[in-house]
């Protein structure tokens, strides 16, 4: 899910200071969904600001809403005297410099591209808040997931839309996702490694069984991802399914993959053949 969390840094927030200091502070919207289900809530002193913008977050906002949210400047991370920072592996240099001199704990994270990469990375954050048992548990309801969404049918071709203009494509742990539910990601077909753009011509001249987007058609009618639908769709004589594959099941991995495995596997079986 590289493409959606770095369109995730692009996105501005607002929130409201942390009144408590001392816990963990997370500038990770990823990281955000995984702590709130491995420590209780009065662990957490901030969540990322991202993880409060409905667009962006993986955690639900009524959940996002219990916790305060940081900008992520340095300044104001060090005066909350965290426990533990959380980061996102793009953190500037300067940054990271500004809180080694504070003398903070931190733990910066990559974006993983793959099931076992996140699971790794569940472990890691895991055994970081000191609940390796949690973690482990989170790990097997994943490994539930991706094996309840195995299929002994061919591959269907599919699209899969992460926003309005950028498409998953190969090497991503959505591209894996797609692979382990069924689907046959077309967009790496088309030569599409990681997440972006994709030209209009090869969609049109060959298009995918099954374009997933986060929106129902009609809903984001203005985005490029439905008019290349619409096209589609007249061009293949209505041979293209389309599925609305929710936005929050696209921006992390983490506890997010068992949930959007059961999404998948729910589009595959619609799809049938």
């Amino acid at each position: 899910m590289r493409g959606a969390a770095l369109l995730c840094l692009a996105l501005a927030g607002c929130a409201a200071p942390p009144s408590r200091t001392g816990g963990i502070v997370s500038l990770n919207p990823c990281a955000d969904a995984m702590l709130v289900e491995l420590v209780p809530p009065d662990r957490i002193t901030a969540i990322s600001r991202y993880s409060k913008d409905p667009t962006a977050s993986s955690i639900p906002p009524a959940l996002a809403a219990r916790f305060p949210g940081t900008t992520g400047t340095a300044e104001e991370v060090i005066t909350l005297r965290p426990s533990l920072v959380v980061a996102s592996s793009y953190t500037p240099p300067a940054t990271r410099e500004a809180f080694t001199r504070a003398g903070l704990k931190t733990l910066y994270l990559d974006i993983p591209p793959s099931i076992d990469a996140n699971k790794a990375q569940v472990r890691e954050l895991a055994a970081a808040v000191g609940e390796n048992a949690k973690g482990a548990a989170m790990i097997a309801r994943i490994d539930d997931a991706v094996r309840d969404a195995a299929t002994g049918r061919p591959p269907v071709t599919a699209l899969l839309w992460i926003g309005g203009n950028l498409v998953s494509g190969g090497s991503t742990l959505l591209d894996e996702m797609m692979t382990r539910a069924g689907f046959s990601n077309h967009a790496a077909h088309y030569g599409l490694t990681h997440t972006g753009y994709l030209p209009i011509e090869p969609v049109l001249a060959d298009p995918p069984r099954v374009i997933m987007a986060p929106e129902a058609p009609g809903r984001d009618a203005s985005s490029r991802a439905a008019q290349l639908r619409r096209w589609a769709v007249r061009r293949s004589g209505a041979r293209v399914a389309q599925a609305v594959f929710p936005r929050e099941l696209v921006n992390c991995g983490g506890p997010v993959i068992a949930p959007a495995m059961a999404r998948l596997a729910q589009i595959r079986r619609e799809v049938g053949q």
